[in-house]
C-alpha cells in the first residue's frame, strides 16, 4: 500500500538514486583500470516507457476483456557508457572530480526524495486520522 499516487514514483526515483550511487562508486573504483569507460544509469528511459502507459485501456466492468499490461518494470533502468569524454593515455575516461560531483548531486537528490516520501506519508497519516474521527 502506498500513501498516494506520487509515492510509487518517489520510491522508484529513490531506487534509481541508490542504483546510480552504485554505478558512480564503480566508476571511481575503476579510476585506474586501463580502457575502462565511465558508465551512468538511465532513469528517463524507464519513465518514458511508463508515460506511454498513461493512456492504456482500463477494465471498468467485470465482463470487460482484460488487456495485457504493457508497463515497464522498475528494473528497466539501463546502464550505459558515457560518450565523448576525454581519455587518458591508457584509454580510461573516468574523471574523479566529475564523479565526486555526480555522487554529491545524487546524494542531495536522494535526501530530497527521502524527505518528500516522509512528507507524503505524513499527509496520508493525517488523512487517515481525520477520517477515523468522523
Amino acid at each position: 500500500m502506498h500513501a498516494s499516487d506520487v509515492s510509487e514514483l518517489l520510491y522508484q526515483k529513490l531506487n534509481y538514486t541508490s542504483e546510480r550511487q552504485k554505478v558512480i562508486a564503480s566508476n571511481i573504483a575503476n579510476l585506474n583500470t586501463p580502457k575502462y569507460k565511465t558508465k551512468d544509469l538511465s532513469f528517463e528511459d524507464h519513465m518514458n516507457m511508463q508515460k506511454k502507459d498513461e493512456l492504456k485501456m482500463v477494465t471498468t466492468h467485470p465482463s470487460h476483456i482484460p488487456f495485457p499490461s504493457q508497463s515497464g518494470s522498475p528494473s528497466a533502468m539501463r546502464v550505459y557508457e558515457v560518450e565523448n569524454l576525454p581519455e587518458q593515455n591508457d584509454g580510461n575516461n573516468v574523471n574523479l572530480d566529475q564523479q565526486i560531483s555526480e555522487m554529491s548531486k545524487n546524494a542531495v537528490l536522494n535526501d530530497a526524495i527521502g524527505n518528500a516520501v516522509k512528507r507524503d506519508s505524513r499527509w496520508f497519516k493525517l488523512m487517515v486520522d481525520a477520517a477515523g474521527k468522523n
